[in-house]
């Protein structure tokens, strides 16, 4: 596949590694709904699953390969339909088996390159590595033409080691080479250096193109994940909402957002429809279980909900003031002026006139000043609260909505 310049290739692994997040499991219908969502945001690759790990998994990304990658898709160039396999051929023909319906298939293959994952989990010595990495991207390749390569914990791997693996993937017939920070261990200047250092060091590099998956576990997924991209990489391969295993995966609205928010930092762009990244987000909030918390960045609940004075006050003025991003650019309808003990009159004010009611002058002071007694027991405010206020012993509100003062009984 050809990037045009400028362009960041999209990898979905929400369904692979994303699905991977201790009590995630997505039924094989889940998974097709996710995935028709994903194929609507534009991503380009979706990673289906792992089609090794269970016959389900198998049935789940044999279904996205026909009905959401297929030619008669719908779609005028479907996604391509990605899968994940060991270096192992069982593993890879189960692979292909699971994806040969798709339009443009991938065969995803890994091995790991660091000495303690080599030693401890693979029980394989460097030669041994080198030898099964060019056996099984040769194989994958004989299958399709669109292979990737990871080095699994290339972010703890011997650089020279890992050049030379990564050389031999390529020769072997990989057309994408990823370089995961498997354990978020990396710090973003290294990581950047680390794929500088693979961009200008591999040989045979032509057309192919060098990707990022970072995990979060420090919490420098999306930081490691945009170094890569300025030093040269031009896939990253995220999950919606950021969840996998562990501390989780880079999240795809993250990264897409800061491409989206800083263009001229950074000079490049995505194809992802941002305004469905909110519906996106619920959709696998509510299929995993796995919710999204209010502060998340983005498709939080309280990405866009303001509730100090001082801010809502200048938002009501001009909303550039404390968002760097418009709500509607990711989905959702507006911001939202939240009313509580740090809110100021005129974010009371503008929600009153919202409710139907013109409160001004002395009046608004009175209302406000038993705003602010309530706000100080009660965390949550709601328009029944408000409208309550209006119609206190200190405050009633004629038909017309002014504020006029009762007479005590």
């Amino acid at each position: 596949m050809t990037l045009p310049d400028g362009h960041v290739r999209i990898f979905d692994t929400t369904l692979r590694d994303g699905e991977q997040a201790p009590g995630a499991a997505l039924t094989p219908a889940h998974k097709l709904e996710i995935a028709r969502a994903l194929a609507r945001l534009r991503v380009d690759v979706i990673e289906a699953g792992f089609p090794a790990s269970s016959p389900g998994d198998f049935a789940a990304v044999r279904s996205i390969a026909e009905q959401v990658g297929g030619a008669s898709a719908g779609d005028a160039e479907p996604p391509v339909i990605c899968a994940l396999a060991r270096a192992s051929r069982p593993d890879i023909d189960r692979c292909w088996q699971a994806i040969q319906s798709a339009a443009r298939p991938r065969i995803h293959t890994f091995m790991a390159t660091s000495p303690i994952l080599m030693e401890a989990k693979l029980n394989m010595t460097p030669d041994q590595v080198r030898s099964r990495v060019a056996e099984m991207v040769g194989h994958a390749r004989s299958l399709t033409a669109d292979v990737e390569f990871s080095a699994e914990d290339a972010g703890r791997s011997d650089p020279a080691f890992l050049y030379e693996v990564l050389d031999i993937a390529i020769r072997a017939g990989a057309t994408t080479v990823n370089l995961p920070d498997t354990v978020g261990y990396c710090m973003p200047e290294e990581y950047g250096a680390l794929i500088a250092a693979v961009c200008a060091s591999v040989a045979s590099r032509e057309g192919v193109v060098f990707s990022v998956h970072c995990h979060d576990d420090l919490g420098l997924a999306t930081a490691n994940t945009l170094a890569g991209l300025r030093a040269g990489a031009r896939q990253v391969e995220v999950a919606i909402n950021g969840i996998g295993e562990r501390a989780g995966n880079c999240s795809l609205e993250e990264v897409v957002m800061a491409l989206h928010t800083r263009a001229a930092l950074f000079g490049l762009r995505t194809q992802i429809e941002t305004t469905h990244l909110t519906e996106v987000s619920r959709l696998v909030a509510a299929r995993t279980g796995i919710a999204v918390a209010p502060n998340k960045a983005i498709v939080g609940a309280n990405a866009f909900a303001h509730e100090s004075g001082i801010h809502q006050a200048a938002m009501l003025k001009n909303e550039s003031t404390y968002e760097i991003m418009r709500p509607e650019t990711v989905g959702l309808s507006s911001s939202r002026l939240c009313l509580g003990k740090l809110s100021g009159r005129h974010a009371l004010a503008a929600r009153l006139a919202e409710l139907g009611h013109t409160v001004a002058g002395a009046e608004l002071e009175r209302v406000f000043t038993r705003f602010k007694e309530l706000a100080d027991r009660k965390k949550h405010l709601t328009d029944a609260d408000l409208e309550g206020l209006l119609v206190s012993p200190l405050n009633r509100v004629s038909p017309e909505g002014s504020a006029q003062e009762a007479s005590s009984t």
